[in-house]
């Protein structure tokens, strides 16, 4: 299902190279407006309707990103993206879902999501979330902090180069977007920075967006990130988050 925005779709500039997009959904009315409208803003683009397909179609086509749907006849969008993280496969991954349970969106980070839409959507919205996903995917686009790359609070340590994360020396996988998450977190320690500016920086949205997304990511990052004690990621109602060892007051 899409809203009907169709001719209203932003298309601004056109990518600089045409990256390829894998798009993965049974429902070929929704797979037809997705791939016309992303080859009508230059994405290369290819379509397959079922999971074991879309597990082929990435070895093969080797996308810059991977628009799949959850419902799908074989595998879930779920078991795919977890099969393409079992490989070694980074992907980035934007989930289409109709479910929007707390517990459907922490399914979909587990399974290493970089971002959801839930349905109905906007063909617009689609290709803003698109572009803002390949532009934090693109390391050279981003300036490095420091120096050395590394950036460092408390027992936490976050090595660009490497792209590794330690706390206590422990090693922690993060997806793509959580590390981004945490390095923007980690360059604002001490500070408060709220839901806009979170999605404004590190999902790159210039046009507002859903800060519940944040608030799934900082609920998942924490899981990884404050196993081991004192917390450092802490929410300061009315505002936002800070990572910061724990005050009076905050959660």
């Amino acid at each position: 299902m899409l809203s009907d925005s169709r001719s209203s779709v932003a298309l601004g500039e056109p990518p600089a190279r045409a990256a390829r997009v894998l798009v993965v959904d049974d429902e070929p009315n929704i797979s037809a407006l997705l791939s016309a409208t992303l080859r009508l803003v230059e994405f290369e683009v290819r379509v397959v309707d079922s999971g074991h397909r879309a597990l082929v179609a990435v070895e093969e086509f080797e996308p810059d990103l991977v628009v799949l749907d959850v419902m799908l006849p074989d595998l879930d969008g779920f078991d795919v993206a977890k099969r393409l993280r079992a490989t070694g496969s980074r992907v980035p991954v934007l989930f289409l879902t109709a479910r929007d349970a707390v517990e459907d969106r922490i399914s979909g980070l587990s399974a290493g999501a970089d971002d959801y839409v839930t349905k109905p959507f906007s063909l617009e919205e689609v290709v803003l979330r698109i572009r803002a996903i390949l532009r934090r995917s693109q390391p050279e686009l981003e300036a490095a902090p420091a120096d050395t790359g590394v950036l460092r609070y408390a027992d936490l340590e976050l090595d660009e180069d490497a792209h590794e994360v330690r706390r206590a020396g422990r090693l922690i996988d993060l997806s793509p977007t959580e590390f981004n998450l945490l390095r923007y977190l980690l360059i604002n320690a001490g500070r408060v920075v709220s839901k806009a500016q979170i999605l404004d920086r590190v999902w790159k949205y210039d046009f507002g967006g859903d800060g519940r997304i944040v608030e799934s990511y900082v609920y998942y990052l924490r899981r990884k990130i404050d196993k081991t004690d004192p917390p450092l990621i802490h929410t300061v109602r009315g505002v936002g988050y800070a990572l910061r060892l724990p005050r009076g007051g905050e959660e």
